[in-house]
């Protein structure tokens, strides 16, 4: 898939449109302004149901008019893009389908619904909701269905799934931060001269301006996280673990140096060819190690801020972080988001 429509652009859909309770009902003080039934509510469900089919109808078509409209159809085709953007792509859907997973499967259990259904029932809207980029795409010239894509948004509702199924509660969530990287103003000439571009320029073409644009398309800037809750993990003593609740541990995996999806070689609207060299602008993955606060576990009475902490929970926390990458290289930072 290409970088102009990310994945992540339908978390965010999904959490804009919703506003997401506790997986964990039976501990009413994590609870938001959405508690769960203690019964099947018929009104719940068909609120749900009837409204959830409406956003799920009103997306399919929006994302038609904005992505493929202007594009070529095609006979249902595949497409291989393994390796494309250096997989940044790939942990895109990995974060989205555990994102939707989870976010359907609080307003399942919302509805009263029984906990073992709410959870199928949120694996099945996290797969359709995928799987309908995925048809999408098949039927593009520009693109087509990729088999890559539908592994990793089967392993992002794994990831909700087998948590579930395995604690009764998510101990380890899927998050997302992006820095905007300096890119370089330096003039690179043409193949051919004549003409004169920048990586800058090149990254402005591709992932566009501002904050929230930067946020959902640069993957030179993106991180996708596995942020495990510490206190989890450790064997209880009456209920209490010893650190706090919050305190989570996190991995990421992060690439820069992407001005294309396969190589840094384009060509623009006026049909002139550029190429940056690797030994200047190489290509490479990163990995992190580092803190992280699941904001969802604060302790607070205020049910506002309870249902803020819960909304913006999948984001990670600016934290002292230990970054080393296939380069070779290694480095500290104070504070890295």
């Amino acid at each position: 898939m290409q970088v102009s429509r990310p994945n992540i652009l339908i978390a965010l859909t999904c959490l804009l449109l919703s506003n997401p309770i506790r997986l964990q009902s039976q501990d009413a003080e994590r609870l938001g302004f959405l508690e769960p039934a203690d019964t099947f509510h018929n009104g719940r469900f068909w609120t749900c149901a009837i409204a959830g089919t409406a956003i799920y109808t009103g997306f399919s078509i929006a994302l038609y008019e904005t992505w493929y409209k202007d594009y070529e159809l095609t006979g249902f085709h595949t497409f291989n893009d393994w390796g494309e953007w250096r997989d940044m792509d790939k942990m895109g859907h990995l974060f989205t389908a555990a994102m939707e997973s989870r976010l359907s499967f609080g307003g399942a259990l919302w509805t009263g619904m029984d906990r073992r259904k709410a959870m199928w029932t949120g694996a099945a809207v996290g797969t359709l909701l995928q799987s309908t980029i995925e048809v999408m795409d098949g039927f593009s010239a520009k693109w087509g269905f990729s088999w890559g894509d539908v592994a990793f948004n089967t392993m992002g509702t794994g990831v909700f799934v087998a948590q579930e199924l395995l604690w009764q509660e998510q101990r380890i969530t899927l998050k997302v931060s992006n820095t905007q990287p300096n890119y370089s103003t330096r003039p690179i000439p043409s193949l051919e001269g004549g003409a004169f571009s920048s990586p800058k320029q090149r990254a402005t073409e591709l992932f566009g301006e501002g904050f929230f644009e930067t946020f959902l398309k640069d993957y030179n800037g993106m991180t996708i996280w596995a942020s495990v809750n510490v206190n989890a993990f450790l064997p209880s003593s009456q209920g209490e673990r010893g650190l706090p609740k919050w305190l989570n541990i996190a991995v990421g995996y992060g690439a820069e140096g992407l001005y294309g999806g396969y190589g840094n070689t384009w060509t623009d609207e006026n049909e002139a060819a550029f190429n940056l060299s690797p030994s200047d602008f190489p290509r490479y993955n990163q990995f992190y190690l580092s803190l992280d606060i699941d904001l969802s576990r604060i302790p607070t009475q205020n049910r506002f801020l309870k249902s803020l902490l819960n909304a913006i929970h999948w984001i990670k926390i600016p934290a002292p972080t230990l970054e080393w990458d296939t380069r070779g290289g290694m480095k500290g930072h104070w504070l890295y988001w």
